[in-house]
């Protein structure tokens, strides 16, 4: 055993790691994107030859994991939650087809959404899914978890998914590692047809999977992450999940909580816990990162509701992130208000960086919709998504992955023409690629912008999918090769790239326009690098 300072997300890898892990697969996002870096710079995971190679998106990576572990080896696969979203095929199937090799989920949540979307909770599509979730509440649990995961997978017969949240997976603590397991042999699945779903088998499958549920609620009630901590003032009962636990705890620092305290870090819910804490105390506070999800649950089997408080209640905020702060005002205790700060410097929103290929691209797209109007720009999830903020002012739209080009095609089947869709490499591969097959079959009056800086920019410039591929990718979808033009976003350039704009959208069918210049950071550690 060794020591070692880790974030949340680099302790879920090294756990992997030592956990008997043969292949990781996952596509960045925050807060997610360090658990595939981690095992990507790992010396162990190069000696032991772990995969681990950036999918082109989450779907796609969680089918090679399925595959892993159809061949009996222990896979990892890794996404922010949003990221589920694309992989939710694979992932509610997983649960039907079940597991021969362990394999391991990390769902990595984002309450108050810093990077994402949405707020959504992955324990409700665990719940869906019927399988089980643990959820660390620091560091060392997180760690632990990933490295018993896969044994609790191979034992259950399941899929077992990790979620974390932000905080965690980017805060930092010291772990205690524990002697690495060796990969396994591999080997078939034992059950002939597992993983064919045609309705007969899968009928029986999903039989099987709700004769699980009995034996996975048997677990929790046994499992060393969760625990039950009984206090002398029973006037109110604290359920905490993951982070949740330790948010308490800071509220109390050197000093026991004097009110029962039930730490859920493993679901199903420990009924036999909460049922304890429920006959015990008069009120009971759900303390949980995320959407109320125990809450909810604890409503559904508990007969007096009105004992229940928590996100519902409006005792803890609907929205964002649950804080030792929140709590504490929660539990009523006296905490000093935090003071206003003088506004003496103005707000700094997220900028794109100087010298960003992406800046040419916004200037050139503002010049050519100007004799149109504002509403016909459509755009995606990356770097450029800042074009929606000042000085540019450029885009219109920011929907999810890929949906640029058929929010476009959309706009103009709505007879919206011209319209323009602006969406990055990476994007394009992640999602991307069928949208523009459904333009080209309908030959949609429509023009693409791809903006190519060859990385995954916007979560720290990972291997991009399609470098020096993209138009070869648009001729094979059928774009016509005379619309395929490619550009270079620079200055000097700017007249002739604003010609060619301004002379693909007045084409009546698909034009692609591939603006090719690298990330000026990707370029900037390149340099030092050769240095």
């Amino acid at each position: 055993m060794k020591n070692i300072l880790l974030l949340g997300d680099e302790a879920i890898a090294q756990g992997a790691i030592d956990g008997g892990l043969s292949g990781c697969y996952a596509y960045p996002g925050t807060p997610s994107t360090e658990i595939m870096e981690y095992i990507q710079h790992n010396k162990t995971a190069a000696e032991t030859n772990i995969h681990r190679v950036w999918a082109a998106n989450e779907k796609t990576a969680f089918e090679s994991a399925i595959g892993m572990s159809y061949a009996g080896k222990r896979s990892l696969v890794c996404f922010k939650h949003v990221g589920l979203n694309v992989a939710a095929d694979a992932f509610m199937n997983s649960a039907i087809t079940g597991i021969n090799g362990g394999l391991v989920i990390v769902s990595a949540d984002d309450p108050s959404m810093h990077s994402s979307q949405n707020e959504q909770d992955s324990r409700v599509y665990a719940k869906f899914a019927m399988i089980p979730v643990l959820e660390p509440c620091n560091q060392q649990e997180a760690y632990d978890m990933a490295y018993a995961a896969f044994e609790f997978s191979e034992n259950i017969g399941l899929p077992v998914m990790i979620r974390i949240t932000t905080r965690l997976a980017h805060s930092r603590s010291n772990v205690a590692t524990k002697s690495p397991k060796r990969q396994n042999d591999l080997h078939l699945p034992k059950t002939a047809k597992q993983f064919i779903l045609l309705p007969a088998i899968a009928r029986r499958s999903y039989e099987l999977l709700l004769e699980k549920q009995e034996t996975m609620q048997q677990l929790s009630e046994k499992s060393t992450f969760n625990k039950y901590i009984d206090g002398k003032n029973k006037s109110l009962g604290i359920i905490t999940t993951g982070i949740g636990y330790n948010y308490l705890m800071e509220n109390y620092g050197d000093k026991p909580c004097d009110y029962p305290v039930l730490k859920i870090s493993q679901y199903p819910l420990p009924r036999n816990f909460v049922e304890k804490i429920y006959n015990e105390c008069n009120q009971i506070l759900v303390a949980e990162e995320g959407y109320p999800v125990v809450e909810e649950m604890l409503k559904g089997f508990i007969h007096d509701n009105s004992k229940i408080r928590g996100r519902l209640s409006g005792d803890i905020p609907r929205t964002g992130e649950l804080t030792p702060t929140i709590l504490a005002k929660a539990l009523k205790f006296d905490i000093d208000e935090p003071c206003d700060i003088p506004d003496l410097v103005a707000s700094r929103p997220p900028q794109l960086c100087q010298g960003c290929s992406h800046r040419d691209v916004a200037e050139m797209v503002n010049n050519a919709m100007s004799e149109y109007g504002k509403g016909r720009v459509f755009s995606d999830i990356g770097c450029y998504t800042l074009m929606a903020l000042p000085p540019f002012n450029a885009i219109d739209t920011c929907v999810e992955m890929g949906a640029s080009i058929t929010m476009a095609k959309g706009a103009a089947d709505a007879g919206l023409v011209p319209s323009l869709a602006i969406i990055g490499d990476s994007t394009f591969t992640h999602s991307g690629m069928t949208g523009l097959l459904d333009a080209v079959n309908e030959k949609s009056p429509i023009t693409i912008i791809i903006s190519d800086n060859y990385t995954t920019g916007m979560t720290g410039g990972q291997d991009s999918s399609g470098t020096n591929k993209l138009a070869e990718i648009c001729k094979g979808v059928g774009v016509d090769a005379e619309h395929i033009r490619i550009i270079i976003p620079l200055k000097k350039n700017f007249e002739e790239n604003l010609a060619i704009l301004k002379d693909e959208m007045k084409y009546d069918g698909v034009s692609v326009i591939i603006a090719q210049r690298e990330c000026i950071q990707t370029f900037a550690r390149r340099v030092k690098a050769k240095k």
